[in-house]
């Protein structure tokens, strides 16, 4: 019995593994703390019907009933009143630019037109690149019609409430007038794909020098730091392009997805969003000691990154230190882009807003990897 199965020698098996556990501090961490991420994430950030979405008005009429309507969009808590549009124009920049989801435009005769009885409309236009942002908050609509004005009718106008509600919104649905699902999902894949491939495959980059015991060849060549870096960086943009263009193809052939800005720009801004995931792998790779540590810290990246960056639940829907959160990850910006680009068709002015956040992540990520190479280096 004692041959084949002692109690003595397991109990030095388990403590054995419990002292490695013990040296291994980053694998501990992450068994204890992406629990707690997930908790944290799953628990209070993630809400799939968001409240207090910014809507901009465009208010030719300015009257006591447009502003009882306004507040009554308000009081469903669905709608949060954040710029006053003072022409079409400057509506449309307001949602193409993202700044807002909703504008509503009043006509300077609604009030001549509710008092005749001849049921006026209020156009209501939605940012429907991302249909679950919005859809909870347009149900409400066809409500608000038939209660909105109620104490504001009484009297001689009393027989304005009738079976049929006094005015009515007409909403357009822009970008995506047919809350078609992938319209939303297929251009988020491309970020959501790149972030996982580039930082996994960087994050492998130098832990694999170091244990296949390269590192001393590498160590002993005439090279800086940022040249080991960028080195090691530049093969994988290559290879984040051919996913682009596989992505790119099935979006316009497969999924019929529009593209309606420029391609250069794309490709341009989809060259910043590689370069960001590329320092972050390089960074975690100098970071780790091996690549098990290195596709642990790969996963607790992306794991935030998928949750908080709007590409699986609404952006505005999660609590305000959730989207603060979110706006640090490269992955959030990106997708701000690459839908802009494509679905709004928006220009280099429109998406600069996007675009400067990942050139400081960069920068900021590759100073972090080229301080750390360097101190593993003495």
């Amino acid at each position: 019995m004692n041959r084949w199965f002692s109690l003595d020698r397991l109990w030095a098996m388990v403590r054995k593994e419990f002292i490695q556990m013990r040296r291994d501090r980053l694998t501990f961490a992450m068994m204890v703390g992406i629990p707690v991420l997930q908790l944290t994430l799953f628990g209070f950030a993630i809400n799939s019907d968001p409240r207090h979405l910014p809507m901009a008005i465009l208010d030719a009429d300015q009257s006591t009933y447009t502003r009882t309507i306004v507040a009554a969009l308000r009081h469903t808590r669905y709608f949060d009143l954040t710029h006053h549009a003072r022409n079409e124009a400057q509506a449309s920049a307001l949602l193409a630019q993202g700044d807002v989801q909703f504008v509503l435009s009043i006509p300077a005769d609604f009030t001549r037109r509710l008092l005749r009885g001849e049921r006026p409309s209020l156009l209501l236009q939605a940012d429907a690149t991302d249909p679950a942002a919005t859809s909870n908050a347009l149900a409400v609509l066809s409500r608000l019609e038939q209660q909105a004005l109620t104490q504001d009718l009484r009297g001689p106008l009393a027989n304005l409430r009738g079976t049929a509600p006094p005015f009515e919104f007409t909403v357009h649905r822009r970008y995506n007038p047919e809350g078609i699902t992938q319209f939303n999902i297929v251009p988020g894949l491309m970020g959501v794909i790149l972030t996982m491939t580039m930082i996994v495959m960087t994050g492998l980059a130098v832990t694999r020098e170091h244990e296949r015991g390269t590192m001393e060849n590498l160590l002993a060549m005439p090279v800086s730091p940022i040249e080991v870096m960028v080195g090691k960086i530049v093969p994988y943009i290559f290879v984040g392009y051919i996913q682009v263009a596989v992505i790119l193809v099935a979006a316009r052939w497969v999924f019929d997805v529009p593209m309606l800005g420029s391609f250069g720009l794309l490709l341009a801004g989809t060259l910043l969003f590689i370069v960001a995931n590329l320092t972050v792998g390089i960074t975690f790779s100098s970071l780790a000691n091996n690549q098990t540590q290195a596709m642990q810290m790969s996963f607790f990246f992306f794991l935030p990154s998928i949750l908080l960056s709007g590409f699986m639940f609404p952006f505005r829907g999660m609590p305000g230190w959730a989207q603060y959160a979110g706006e640090v990850l490269p992955l959030t910006h990106f997708l701000r882009f690459i839908r802009g680009l494509m679905l709004k068709g928006n220009e280099f002015s429109q998406l600069w807003p996007h675009l400067w956040p990942l050139l400081m992540f960069t920068g900021a990520i590759l100073l972090l990897g080229l301080l750390r190479y360097r101190r593993t280096l003495d």
